[in-house]
């Protein structure tokens, strides 16, 4: 599975500002950047990301995903911090 793969995937699920995902071949690290996530709860928010990556998970073309969800603004602040990926 394609980095390319996983961010279509999310992208075609989810409507986000940013997303930035690292895969090196089993463990999956994702960035989504969208201000809906300031309405959810933090399991939600992981959900939300989470869901579309749900069927290659349960294939095992993916063994570990780690997700960080940002608003726009907490972005702004945290992006020196959390890039690269």
């Amino acid at each position: 599975m394609e980095t390319s793969e996983i961010e279509n995937l999310i992208k075609s699920a989810v409507e986000l500002d940013e997303l930035h995902v690292k895969f090196d071949g089993s463990q999956c690290k994702v960035i989504a950047v969208a201000d809906m996530f300031g309405e959810l709860s933090r399991v939600k928010k992981q959900q939300v990301v989470y869901a579309p990556l749900a069927e290659v998970i349960n294939e095992g073309k993916i063994h570990a995903v780690t997700i960080k969800t940002f608003t726009t603004s907490e972005w702004q602040r945290e992006k020196m911090f959390n890039l690269p990926l």
